[in-house]
């Protein structure tokens, strides 16, 4: 079992940044894939970005390529998701998510465990 738990959510300026972290429980953290989630308001809940075990392969949303990265540190159990040139587009509450099997995935169904969600709100 792995728990996960968000933070650095906030209000941001259109063209700002933020940082997100996932701290996660247990001694298991090396072995799954962690993703990012997020849903906005009468949406459904969309695939952010994901990394391999190693932090090696790393995937995004299309919208968010070049704005956005994905990092690990193992040895804090925590995975980070760095927000450059936030755009009011990416208001949502973002959710951490980890997966048992090695494969990047986007889909949110084959994600095993899940944060309670941090809310992001940018500003235009």
């Amino acid at each position: 079992q792995v728990q996960l738990v968000e933070s650095g959510g906030g209000l941001v300026q259109a063209g700002g940044s933020l940082r997100l972290s996932c701290a996660a429980s247990g001694r298991t953290f090396s072995r799954h894939v962690m993703g990012w989630f997020r849903q906005a308001p009468g949406k459904e809940r969309e695939f952010v970005a994901a990394i391999s075990r190693s932090g090696g392969r790393t995937s995004y949303l299309d919208s968010v390529k070049g704005r956005f990265t994905i990092s690990r540190d193992n040895a804090k159990n925590t995975v980070y998701l760095q927000m450059n040139s936030l755009k009011p587009d990416d208001t949502a509450v973002y959710y951490c998510a980890a997966r048992d099997l090695e494969v990047i995935v986007t889909s949110r169904g084959e994600y095993d465990y899940w944060g309670q969600g941090t809310q992001v709100t940018v500003s235009s």
